[in-house]
């Protein structure tokens, strides 16, 4: 692709660094931008920017927030004994968009994976547990992605919680195997949510 101008050209490179943009696509958002009034591309530019250095992640949850505490563990309407654990902040979005859980939120920041180099430690599965101890959860609900690592990832968690007086679940096998969550429509994922098995149950099913 030939540029005419290096601030053009720079631009190009920076927008085609995101995922799924390539180097056409970010020369239609540049050229788009380039017909934009300054202060649209100011407001833009800096909301980015805002966004960037100001982000947190919530200290209880490890859900992205605005405060120290997110609004979802900070909500007293939200069932605060009953934890649902993620992969990551798109499988939170996914499963609220289902409103059928009403519950809070754990998110893992990955899931196992040795052949990636990920290991437990370097999640808040530690986190998880401390949580669970301190607040007396109820409920644990996985909510990961059904493929092995997914799997190997509940397996590990039911293991250190073993002998807690706690019910732990998992969705449903509504999601095909080696499906991703955030990738599931609505009523597919509302109903896996609704009808959660027993994670024993489940375990079992796929031994």
């Amino acid at each position: 692709m030939i540029f005419f101008s290096f601030l053009l050209e720079n631009a190009v490179s920076e927008f085609a660094k995101l995922p799924g943009i390539g180097k056409k696509t970010a020369l239609r958002l540049v050229l788009h931008l380039i017909k934009q009034d300054n202060v649209d591309v100011e407001h833009f530019s800096n909301t980015i920017a805002t966004m960037r250095n100001e982000i947190r992640f919530c200290k209880r949850c490890f859900n992205i927030s605005d405060k120290e505490i997110c609004n979802t563990c900070n909500n007293p309407s939200r069932k605060q004994d009953v934890i649902c654990v993620v992969e990551n902040i798109r499988d939170v979005i996914a499963i609220e968009s289902t409103q059928q859980f009403n519950g809070v939120y754990h998110v893992l920041g990955g899931i196992i994976s040795p052949l990636d180099g990920i290991g437990p430690d370097q999640l808040t599965i530690d986190a998880l547990v401390k949580r669970i101890t301190d607040e007396h959860t109820t409920e644990l609900i996985f909510a990961l992605n059904p493929n092995i690592q997914g799997d190997t990832t509940i397996y590990y968690i039911g293991r250190k919680l073993n002998g807690m007086n706690i019910t732990i679940t998992t969705i449903a096998r509504g999601i095909a195997f080696g499906g991703e969550l955030e990738y599931a429509d609505e009523m597919t994922l509302a109903k896996s949510i609704t009808n959660r098995i027993p994670v024993d149950n489940y375990i079992n099913t796929v031994k």
